[in-house]
């Protein structure tokens, strides 16, 4: 009989790289909670390797993860990442040199940024709760204006020259459009707003309009329209409650994203998923907070983040259940000013807010 139970038990493999800064933190009481999770649901296990890629590795060895790194991430089930970036490196050896060396080889073209109001945290916009903002962003992941194509000429010199070469593809904004508007369609609005700049990018962003409206035939239930980015930031601090779902461009959703975190209360509770949908490749779920080395060790980095990061990895394994289980802990902390870190205005630690969301998973029936 026991053995039988372990024969039906589910099992996943999961790369945890905290990487940077505040990331190492977050991500061990990510796994601390996900091990409260997974022994309390009992259905499934989570076997977690680390990895100690990151700046340190680089000024270790001049690299940001060794030469096989990828070909050692192939067999896992999903990557968990914690935050890249440190002040004495960089930042585009950093970036490019992990979190991007990862979601592009794998193909994880489309990023996804759940965004709304969680219980106990205000939003700074006044009379806004989560009624009014509950939005789903979805970016583009990897080509854009972050494809790495341009070069510099006459370095030092007066003359000098940089270019940074935005690359749109009819196949990459296709299938990120069609996911943008399969999001929509599973929402319960059914609403997608298409995030361009073709006014004055006249190229690119016009065949950004031309494929949503393409795209768009194919999905008669889904209501959509379109803006343009800096419209956008007033629509989105104005009229919130007019948004659902939202695609841009690699650049302009990085941004809009961030805006979006700050309005629900705090980047340090906004979560991003990396997919590569066919699932060819692992996908990789990060926070979206930066590696924050001004509160590095202090112990009090909001680790909601990354748990409800870890909320979408579980979705995307399949094991909805955990995951419903798991943000209805988060929500039931978020709840408790008392609970909140700095960033929230609050005076909680990390170590206070993981205890609380254990002890919540675990008082669950």
């Amino acid at each position: 009989m026991i053995q039988g139970v372990f024969e039906d038990m589910r099992s996943y493999k999961i790369a945890a790289i905290p990487a940077d800064g505040i990331g190492r933190e977050v991500i061990d009481a990510g796994l601390e909670v996900l091990a409260a999770l997974a022994g309390h649901d009992g259905g499934f296990t989570l076997a977690a390797e680390r990895f100690d890629w990151g700046s340190d590795y680089y000024k270790r060895h001049g690299v940001m993860m060794p030469e096989n790194g990828r070909d050692l991430l192939k067999g896992f089930d999903a990557i968990y990442f914690g935050a890249v970036g440190a002040p004495d490196v960089p930042d585009h050896v950093t970036l490019w040199g992990l979190r991007l060396a990862i979601c592009q080889p794998f193909d994880q073209y489309a990023n996804v940024r759940p965004t709304r109001i969680l219980p106990g945290i205000k939003s700074p916009l006044a009379g806004v709760g989560p009624a009014e903002l509950d939005w789903v962003i979805v970016r583009e992941n990897s080509e854009g204006e972050y494809a790495g194509q341009g070069g510099r000429s006459h370095r030092g010199l007066p003359e000098e020259v940089a270019t940074e070469v935005a690359i749109f593809t009819r196949a990459g904004v296709t299938r990120i459009m069609r996911f943008a508007f399969e999001t929509a369609r599973a929402r319960p609005r059914k609403q997608l707003t298409v995030v361009t700049k073709s006014n004055a990018q006249r190229h690119g962003m016009v065949m950004w309009d031309e494929i949503a409206a393409e795209v768009a035939a194919d999905f008669p239930d889904v209501t959509w329209d379109k803006m343009l980015v800096d419209a956008m930031t007033m629509r989105m601090t104005l009229r919130p409650a007019t948004l659902d779902t939202i695609v841009a461009t690699n650049l302009h959703a990085d941004i809009l994203s961030d805006l979006a975190a700050a309005l629900a209360g705090s980047l340090g509770i906004a979560p991003t998923a990396n997919l590569n949908p066919e699932r060819r490749f692992p996908s990789m779920f990060e926070p979206i907070h930066g590696s924050a080395f001004d509160i590095t060790g202090k112990g009090i980095a909001n680790p909601v983040a990354t748990f409800w990061t870890a909320c979408m990895m579980l979705e995307h394994l399949g094991e909805r259940a955990a995951a419903a289980r798991l943000m209805a802990a988060i929500e039931h902390v978020t709840a408790d000013p008392a609970l909140h870190t700095p960033d929230l205005g609050g005076h909680a630690t990390t170590r206070q807010v993981t205890d609380a969301v254990i002890a919540a998973i675990r008082s669950m029936q």
